[in-house]
């Protein structure tokens, strides 16, 4: 069985970073495949892990929910056929559903799921959980491990804060709150580990007592509290899968967090989405072109600064990418909401950025960007 560790997160989280740490620090003298999924047809991420002599699979026709059904779980199979790894690194979409990624993944065989992992930016927690709580919410639910990024940057509070609200969607995971730089890859990976393990005996222990109570319970009067199936059942059944699929504890927590939070703080998005039956590409949408202009990094840094205008560009999450400097070194970049970064890296064959959002305009970002 090869094993294999899921990396979810929401958009900008942190994940790519995590990965290189684990791999230069915990997956040493292991046959890795790295399997990632970008939202868009613009592939960024491979470029930043290519260094790290890791084989990549990139696929871009899409969100990973949207083609678990094909594509994703094939993908996976030849994986394991093609190069029988040690272990399979899978990073998702950062608008991916962990619950669906895990499930797909759990049905190819020769695989077992190692650890299910969720990067969180405790800087944005409140901000996604309340704009995005179909897509983050699921993504933490169904971790076993959360671990907190920029808590280094942030405030304290921020991080508290958090952790109390991660803690109400999941209270029994493993959680990392250190700054990454203060431990190291191994403690992380045993981390996983132990959390993986320790779930993974809870649901196999969880599915050993629901068949052993279906076995006792023939009785359709007996006056244990599990549900017998009669014609007349039909809407007691629904009630039991929709609250199943779709966490209504959770969702009331989310609802009741929005309400106590409405005239606060630094102007932070009040898009939200309640409804529970979207696939990611109903409400995200991506813009991504590849361009052989160079700029200056001042000239990026005006672009992404500009990038926090929602009337005109829309719901900016996630921007990322690499070109060509006008003094003849590359320029990579990446923003988040209130956060840039640029870099200087290894020359690319060509200029190629993607911007990631909901709502947003592409022809107004392809004049930013200078490419009409």
């Amino acid at each position: 069985m090869t094993k294999t560790d899921i990396f979810s997160g929401f958009l900008g989280a942190g994940k790519t970073t995590l990965i290189r740490k684990l791999i230069a620090e915990a997956y040493k003298g292991e046959k890795l495949v790295l399997i990632e999924n970008e939202f868009g047809d613009i592939a960024i991420d491979g470029g930043f892990l290519k260094d790290a002599g890791v084989e990549i699979t990139e696929m871009n026709s899409g969100c990973i929910c949207c083609t678990l059904v094909g594509d994703f779980r094939k993908a996976l199979q030849q994986v394991v056929e093609t190069y029988t790894p040690d272990r399979i690194v899978i990073e998702p979409s950062g608008v991916g559903k962990l619950s669906d990624v895990a499930k797909a993944v759990s049905s190819v065989d020769g695989i077992e799921i190692g650890a299910k992992v969720t990067v969180v930016d405790a800087s944005k927690c409140r901000m996604y959980m309340r704009n995005f709580g179909e897509f983050f919410n699921d993504q933490v639910i169904h971790a076993d491990l959360i671990v907190l990024s920029r808590t280094d940057t942030g405030n304290d509070a921020k991080t508290l804060e958090a952790v109390e609200m991660l803690r109400t969607l999941n209270p029994d995971c493993g959680m990392i709150t250190t700054p990454w730089d203060q431990i190291s890859g191994e403690q992380i990976r045993t981390a996983m580990e132990e959390n993986g393990l320790k779930h993974a005996m809870e649901e196999l222990a969880h599915e050993h007592a629901h068949a052993h109570d279906e076995e006792e319970c023939d009785d359709p009067e007996c006056s244990c509290h599990h549900h017998h199936h009669h014609d007349d059942d039909d809407e007691d059944e629904h009630e039991h899968e929709h609250h199943h699929h779709h966490h209504d504890d959770e969702d009331e927590d989310e609802h009741e967090h929005h309400h106590h939070h409405d005239d606060e703080e630094e102007g932070e998005h009040e898009h939200e989405h309640h409804h529970h039956h979207h696939h990611a590409d109903e409400i995200f949408d991506s813009f991504g072109m590849e361009t052989p202009r160079k700029f200056t990094s001042d000239e990026i840094s005006a672009i992404l600064d500009k990038l926090s205008d929602e009337a005109k560009y829309g719901i900016i999450l996630r921007a990322k990418g690499f070109v060509n400097g006008k003094d003849g070194q590359w320029i990579y970049f990446d923003y988040v909401p209130e956060e840039k970064n640029i870099r200087i890296g290894a020359p690319a064959v060509t200029g190629r950025f993607c911007v990631i959002g909901s709502k947003i305009d592409h022809s107004a970002l392809k004049e930013l960007f200078s490419l009409e």
